[in-house]
């Protein structure tokens, strides 16, 4: 173990040099867009897709159009196959039989393909297809010199049967039929697993007035009604029912159903931006011979216009909103002129150098528009898919997002946070900021804490409330309660009682040693994936912004991720798994502001400990900002259950946000050694 000491001065310079980084990100208007990892689930779910409408056209130029992607997805598959033989959500995850399943179906239907075309198999591996004179047109590039997949297709097929098969997607997910039965659908369609291992959708239920949802408990999660749909009617369609008075309710119920399918998709075709759920929507619609349905066509579109230059698909098109209100959080007042780092040269007189008025314009001009682009995206009617009330924001500034709880007290804070505390606030923003307040207010659970999407909607853990998001609101209410001095007293009142039910929601979900979970992150390495560094960061970070760092709660908090940070200064989900940037930003911002919040409350934190903690965070960040090694992402994310993605702005973000916090808990205080492996 090596010894790294960086002074104030080295670790203040990284500082600067991961803000220029995050601000260098912005795209041309101003704001972020980020990028989102490649999906090997994405891809298997959109080549199935592309694959049933390739039968399913008889136009013959979108059939040569579709089978290139289908070829490209296939490569793409082949090329990012583990060792194990399986295959995992994101390029950094390890396999997992779920998105192994998908993958090894596509490659098992394309083979069928091949052979109904009339190839023999025969080696070497690449054969050319003798021409069927019954056949009058030409056959795609993947029919006429086809490559046989045996290695891939053998050794997933070997990974699966040691997973368990079906009966360990089933497991994987529980009582929740959100992702186990689009999975197993895929499969059925693709002829690897048989219709009747399918678990039939009650997709009638949709026809019912949306108000009653949340009674006639769905079998998924709010967010899934498309699936719900389209993919009951597949299964449907193959299985029927035993029940007569079943069969006939489903039979009527199919077209009422397709209508609301029909109602609540985005003009682009995409449900949730996310190419896995249009997918399952379009193969299943595929499956039951509407391939001309409105929704279908659209579907298609949006898979098509979806696909990267490398011939995959991502998990989801952007989390533009998300990534913005994370980096104007972030960076607070440094949002406008980068500083420039001590050690940059100074500017020749051949050089172009900014003047103070030219800097101050600039700097003023980024957060308005910014400020401007975030108030068009609050949400001003109630939303036709979840039927949410005007006052949110969604992740995504397209057509496919919908508003949810996390990313509205996202977008608040950064409302707030592009004024200082004494600006002049625009009329446009107090309404905004209040249409919020009472959004979120509204969506509370009975037991406090704060859903995704629909209040009460159900028992599945995607719909409850969530430790991460209850800690995002009160955050929210908080600052904005402090800052909108006009607010109705009856308002101001139901705010402030709305934050002591949060508060208790937070203590009740508190575990034993100290941490909660987060509903929307997790680690592919700790024991059930689960992030408890994660979580209890962000009740902390929340926790002493509100004004509760010498609670009982908040201090067992602190003490785990104090107990919790690894030798080598940094953090993972737990202490021994490895330390990364994500993880190591958001301990040092939560740590950071706890330190700020505690110098005028009681803390059984010792000061020298707490501080120790914290340059030894900002030491290890820095010399990954230092190594140019900082904006190397982990799969933390979770998409839905268990399945994972990163962004590559995450561990910019949550660098710049643990870094800046580090400079302002005392910006002169001498930097202790830190032990670096």
């Amino acid at each position: 173990m090596t010894l790294t000491v960086l002074s104030h001065r080295e670790i203040l310079q990284a500082t600067d040099r991961v803000n220029a980084l995050l601000l260098s990100k912005q795209n041309e208007h101003g704001w972020w867009t980020g990028r989102l990892s490649t999906s090997a689930l994405s891809t298997a779910t959109a080549v199935m897709a592309l694959h049933k409408a390739v039968s399913a056209t008889t136009d013959q130029a979108q059939r040569l159009r579709w089978q290139e992607l289908v070829n490209g997805g296939l490569k793409w598959l082949a090329k990012h196959q583990n060792s194990d033989g399986g295959w995992g959500d994101t390029v950094l995850s390890i396999s997992n039989i779920s998105t192994t399943m998908l993958a090894h179906a596509v490659f098992r239907v394309h083979e069928r393909a091949i052979s109904r075309e009339g190839e023999a198999p025969a080696e070497p591996r690449t054969t050319q297809v003798t021409t069927s004179t019954a056949r009058q047109e030409p056959r795609p590039p993947e029919l006429s010199a086809a490559t046989q997949w045996d290695v891939v297709i053998e050794s997933s097929a070997e990974y699966i049967a040691k997973s368990g098969g079906v009966a360990a997607v089933i497991k994987r997910y529980g009582k929740d039929r959100t992702f186990s039965v689009p999975i197993l659908t895929h499969c059925a369609l693709a002829g690897i697993v048989e219709w009747k291992n399918v678990i039939p959708l009650p997709f009638e239920l949709a026809c019912v007035p949306h108000r009653l949802y949340a009674a006639v408990r769905m079998p998924v999660v709010s967010y899934a009604l498309p699936a719900l749909i389209a993919i009951g009617q597949v299964i449907f369609r193959h299985q029927g029912h035993w029940n007569p008075v079943m069969r006939f309710v489903r039979r009527k119920a199919i077209a009422p159903s397709l209508r609301v399918l029909e109602s609540i998709q985005p003009p682009h075709g995409g449900f949730l931006e996310a190419t896995p759920l249009t997918s399952f929507v379009c193969m299943s619609l595929l499956g039951c011979d509407l391939f001309d349905h409105a929704v279908t066509q659209r579907c298609l579109q949006f898979i098509e216009a979806s696909v990267r230059e490398d011939g995959s698909w991502p998990i989801d098109t952007n989390l533009t909103t998300w990534v913005t209100t994370l980096s104007v959080n972030a960076l607070g007042e440094r949002l406008g002129v980068s500083p420039p780092c001590a050690d940059e040269q100074t500017p020749t007189d051949d050089e172009q150098t900014p003047t103070d008025d030219e800097q101050t314009r600039r700097a003023d001009a980024l957060p308005l528009a910014i400020r401007t682009w975030l108030l068009s995206q609050q949400y001003r009617q109630i939303h036709p898919y979840t039927h949410a009330a005007p006052g949110g924001w969604s992740w995504t500034d397209l057509p496919g997002g919908v508003p949810d709880a996390d990313d509205t007290p996202g977008a608040m804070l950064a409302l707030m946070n592009l004024r200082g505390q004494d600006d002049v606030v625009s009329p446009e923003e107090v309404s905004s900021l209040r249409a919020a307040a009472i959004w979120l207010l509204d969506l509370q659970n009975r037991d406090g804490g704060w859903p995704t999407f629909c209040r009460g909607w159900g028992t599945l853990p995607f719909d409850r409330s969530s430790c991460d998001l209850t800690a995002h609101a009160l955050r929210a209410l908080d600052l904005w309660l402090k800052r909108d001095s006009g607010t109705e007293p009856a308002l101001k009142l139901r705010s402030e009682q709305s934050m002591k039910r949060g508060l208790r929601f937070l203590q009740n979900a508190q575990r034993p040693d100290g941490t909660w979970l987060p509903l929307w992150f997790g680690h592919q390495f700790n024991e059930d994936d689960e992030n408890p560094l994660y979580g209890t960061s962000r009740v902390v970070r929340a926790l002493a912004t509100i004004g509760e760092e010498s609670s009982d709660c908040c201090q067992k908090a602190v003490r785990w991720i104090l107990d919790n940070q690894n030798d080598d200064g940094g953090w993972s989900a737990r202490r021994g798994l490895e330390s990364s940037v994500e993880e190591t930003g958001l301990a040092l911002d939560s740590l950071a502001s706890f330190w700020i919040s505690s110098g005028i409350a009681a803390t059984t934190i010792p000061d020298a400990e707490l501080s120790n903690s914290i340059d030894r965070a900002a030491t290890w960040l820095a010399v990954r900002v230092n190594a140019g090694t900082v904006d190397q992402p982990t799969p933390i994310g979770f998409y839905f259950a268990r399945l994972w993605y990163f962004e590559d702005l995450y561990p910019i973000i949550f660098a710049a946000a643990g870094l800046n916090g580090w400079r302002m808990t005392n910006g002169k205080r001498s930097i202790l050694s830190a032990g670096m492996r």
